[in-house]
């Protein structure tokens, strides 16, 4: 065999190794619930103030749509919401807020309880939580994580306890409201770190915009582990 016969068999084995190193099972139904969802939110709100509540649709494909919300109060003497979900807080007491939108046999609903007060009410504090990510193919693919809400958008942390296979060719991480398709996904980055404690400082997103931390294979789209958030 000749030393350009050689070279294209390397070439092939190469290919066939990079193809067949993220197969697993590829998601022809990415279908989810549709969700409406309120993104931000207080505990409690002195008289006389305002705040601005706001929401998202999510489709049956975790996309996000625009369609009309209409915003309702459990006591509009003590907590009035307007159309555009801008609470005035009017008199001592605890109040239901309650996003829906209606779609001929479809209605979705999120609701938050405030309760109002008459002592000044410090600046809302910033929310966290904590998930795992599990792997959901045969690779390795496992860790702690805490998910932070930051002046400028949010902060997900990794523990050292992480830990993925380093033989995935073309892996991403991404945030995303369908845990089986980076459609409509917000991509984080391509991963570099296999072991250890990282963590990602992530612009211009709301604490509650995404429900779950996917990877992806991206060369193939396909999914090798998540966690939720």
């Amino acid at each position: 065999m000749n030393r350009y016969n050689i070279f294209l068999a390397i070439i092939w084995l190469s290919s066939l190794c990079y193809m067949t190193a993220c197969i697993e099972d590829d998601f022809v139904q990415d279908e989810v619930d549709a969700e409406l969802r309120i993104t931000n939110t207080i505990d409690s709100l002195e008289i006389g103030s305002d705040f601005q509540l706001e929401s998202i649709y999510l489709n049956n494909i975790g996309s996000v749509e625009q369609v009309v919300i209409t915003w309702t109060s459990s006591a509009s003497d003590i907590l009035a919401v307007d159309a555009q979900g801008l609470i005035m807080a009017l008199s001592e007491g605890t109040a239901t807020i309650t996003a829906t939108f209606q779609d001929g046999d479809l209605t979705l609903s999120d609701s938050r309880t405030i309760s109002i007060t008459s002592i000044p009410v410090a600046p809302p504090v910033f929310n966290s939580t904590n998930g795992t990510i599990v792997t959901t193919s045969s690779y390795i693919l496992t860790g702690d994580f805490e998910y932070i809400e930051t002046e400028t958008g949010v902060q997900l942390n990794f523990s050292d306890n992480y830990s993925a296979s380093t033989s995935l060719p073309g892996l991403f991480i991404y945030l995303s409201n369908n845990n089986n398709s980076i459609n409509n996904a917000l991509e984080i980055g391509g991963v570099d770190v296999f072991n250890g404690a990282h963590g990602y400082d992530i612009s211009g997103v709301g604490f509650n915009d995404y429900r779950y931390i996917i990877y992806f294979c991206k060369p193939f789209n396909i999914k090798v582990g998540e966690g939720e958030l």
